[in-house]
């Protein structure tokens, strides 16, 4: 298995699989309050069955070039992803999305993750847009997509329903170009 370090804070990006479900599902329990406050991934990740099964639509994803899920480590612990939520070849689109637990949280490893997971589908998948779907009220998030260079496109007003309660989604993305453009630049 490949592993792309993301600097030299012992940061890293490796593939997760239907295999790691155990730790994928400690690493979900260990941030679940805070991973859950805009991401639905805890109320689907709560045992070792759906971790894997979790898991196994993200192989299937990635065996059918339709999707990807790439785990974030610091110091080989597992303390996020970063996914490919859909692919499109056709269309050369996808959307991206992602999570951290608290301990991880202010040192740029979500920006970090997502820049070497754009640059693998612009440059090796063809991709042409990459889209990033956000919360409203998740400004965390709203800041990767700035440092990523992306365009704020739209906002879908009380579009989600979450946990019993509407949210705002921006939607955020970059083009092929305009990602080589400021790769260049950095």
């Amino acid at each position: 298995m490949y592993a792309i370090p993301l600097g030299d804070d012992g940061a890293e990006l490796r593939p997760l699989e239907p295999s790691h479900a155990e730790e994928f599902l400690a690493h979900i329990d260990r941030g679940r309050e805070f991973i859950g406050r805009f991401n639905g991934l805890p109320d689907v990740v709560t045992d070792i069955g759906s971790s894997r099964a979790f898991l196994q639509v993200y192989a299937e994803k990635t065996a059918t070039d339709t999707g990807r899920i790439a785990g974030i480590r610091l110091d080989g612990t597992l303390v996020g992803a970063l996914i490919f939520r859909r692919m499109d070849l056709v269309q050369r689109t996808a959307e991206a999305g992602c999570w951290l637990e608290p301990a991880a949280v202010g040192r740029g490893l979500v920006t970090r993750a997502a820049r070497v997971m754009i640059d693998w589908a612009v440059e090796e998948r063809g991709i042409h847009r990459v889209e990033w779907v956000v919360s409203s009220g998740n400004a965390p998030s709203i800041a990767v997509a700035r440092r990523l260079g992306m365009t704020t496109e739209a906002v879908l007003r009380a579009s989600h329903l979450y946990r019993g309660e509407r949210h705002d989604q921006e939607v955020w993305a970059v083009l092929a170009p305009e990602w080589r453009a400021a790769r260049r630049s950095r």
